[in-house]
């Protein structure tokens, strides 16, 4: 039987839970405790097994820790996997994790920078389905207008991500 773990970790903005397929990469990440309610982000096709909990995921662990102590690149490398929805969400992914600590852009800029500047919808879109937030940072994403917009999450945990950044 394969198995997810999954692991929480304090942080100032809260807990960050993290889920892990059996292949040991992120499948969801969100700051909540609510383990059953993150592992519904999880598309259901990368499901697989059931779920554990651990004290620690080894170097995802570490590479959290380190952002947190001021190494704000460490958790550029963390392998993630999740259902792509489509070519243009799968790419804006990979555009986003992109996005460096403490630049945000906006809404706008994302979409030019996923290579459809007149899809800033569908820019939102990949930021709201974006299952391992953090990892895939979302909250660098910001309005037009230089305010938050939204964040699964909360908007204090957003600020607090992008103030943290912004220190480095």
């Amino acid at each position: 039987m394969t198995t997810m773990d999954h692991a929480s970790l304090p942080t100032p903005a809260g807990p960050l839970t993290i889920v892990t397929g059996p292949d040991g990469r992120v499948r969801a990440a969100g700051f909540t405790g609510d383990v059953p309610g993150l592992v519904a982000l999880i598309h259901p096709s990368l499901r697989d097994g059931e779920l554990r909990e651990r004290a620690d995921l080894g170097e995802i662990t570490a590479k959290v820790r380190a952002y947190l102590d001021g190494d704000l690149t460490a958790i550029d490398d963390v392998p993630v996997r999740q259902h792509t929805g489509g070519l243009f969400m799968a790419h804006a992914w990979v555009v986003m994790r992109d996005i460096k600590p403490g630049r945000p852009v906006t809404y706008t800029d994302f979409a030019a920078l996923s290579g459809r500047p007149a899809a800033t919808r569908a820019a939102a879109a990949a930021c709201a389905k974006n299952a391992v937030a953090f990892f895939v940072p979302c909250h660098r994403v910001l309005r037009v207008d230089g305010g938050l917009g939204g964040y699964r999450w909360g908007l204090e945990v957003k600020r607090w991500l992008l103030d943290h950044e912004a220190q480095a």
